[in-house]
């Protein structure tokens, strides 16, 4: 009879790590900064579900393509909603523009398109491959011909092609791209965990953050926000870790204060007081909000350095907001 499909796969993560020694036992795909999505095709209808475990479908209609590119068959295709600059390259903050909006228009369909970049199966036809190695699921997903109009499938490369390998790490920071993904070749799918043999390697370092709070700006941002308040959890508690006001475009900062003025309460959110120069005129708003920042490092005491805003995470729970290591 098969294996029944599953409804709810929650996505397999990567941990921080460096290019491996033992290359010749991993491939390597680029790091796509966008948005992660479980894809479940079946009787010609597909369903995209978020990381948070809420339904996409219809934020991103391109996706229904692959129904048209798996006729009669039942998958579940794990992969990267991505938007692409005028040079062609990911561009989370264009995608800041479809993230938010649950059913877009015409208009901003051809003005935001979007492509579903697939990198993993983990379903087909009655079988559940979570077992199988990832050096054969990608077989299995390469088969499927997934290479047209929105979706694409881009090969790994194998990590034993040294001189590519760097070549392509190279070309990454030379477009200024996020890194590279190293997946061990005989590794299992695990949904929800985070494994040490499918590696995140980062041109620059971001991290992840619950927005507790807001400042008004100067100048031309008065009366909207200037810089947001950040924060990640540790010991069950909301951490402060400092604040962010660069990055921001003005139609970015319009739309926060939008988001974040019904949010606002009357005490502070984080479980430990704030330094009185960030407290002082401070709006704090409910910690429902996930971002993100690229940043230099962390100070010695636990503080983001030079921190610059990327955009709003809706695909991340607060919760599961902790420091990158």
């Amino acid at each position: 009879m098969g294996d029944p499909m599953p409804s709810n796969v929650q996505p397999m993560l990567a941990s921080p790590g460096e290019l491996p020694d033992d290359a010749d036992r991993w491939g390597l795909e680029l790091k796509w900064d966008g948005v992660r999505a479980m894809v479940y095709v079946s009787g010609g209808r597909v369903r995209a579900v978020g990381r948070r475990g809420l339904d996409a479908t219809h934020r991103y209609p391109e996706l229904q393509a692959l129904a048209d590119l798996l006729p009669g068959q039942t998958a579940v295709v794990d992969g990267e909603v991505v938007a692409f600059d005028e040079r062609g390259l990911p561009s989370f903050q264009r995608l800041q523009h479809r993230m938010h909006v649950d059913r877009p228009d015409a208009r901003l369909i051809r003005r935001v398109p979007v492509h579903f970049v697939a990198f993993d199966l983990t379903y087909l036809d009655g079988h559940l491959l979570y077992d199988v190695p990832y050096r054969d699921r990608r077989v299995l997903l390469d088969e499927l011909e997934l290479a047209a109009g929105p979706i694409e499938a881009p090969p790994y490369l194998p990590g034993s092609a040294v001189d590519q390998v760097q070549e392509l790490l190279d070309y990454t920071k030379e477009q200024g791209l996020e890194g590279l993904i190293a997946k061990r070749l005989d590794s299992p799918y695990r949904p929800g965990r985070r494994v040490d043999y499918w590696r995140k390697i980062k041109n620059f370092r971001t991290q992840d953050v619950v927005i507790g709070g807001w400042k008004e700006g100067q100048g031309r941002r008065e009366g909207g926000v200037g810089s947001l308040l950040l924060g990640v959890y540790e010991d069950g508690g909301l951490r402060f870790v400092g604040h962010v006001g660069t990055g921001f475009t003005d139609a970015a900062l319009d739309d926060l204060h939008k988001i974040l003025t019904p949010l606002e309460r009357s005490a502070s959110p984080y479980a430990v007081e704030v330094p009185r120069e960030y407290a002082r005129t401070a709006h704090w708003v409910e910690p429902w909000l996930v971002g993100e920042v690229e940043f230099s490092r962390w100070t010695l005491d636990g503080m983001l350095l030079h921190a610059s805003w990327r955009g709003l995470r809706p695909d991340l729970n607060p919760e599961e907001v902790h420091p990158e290591p």
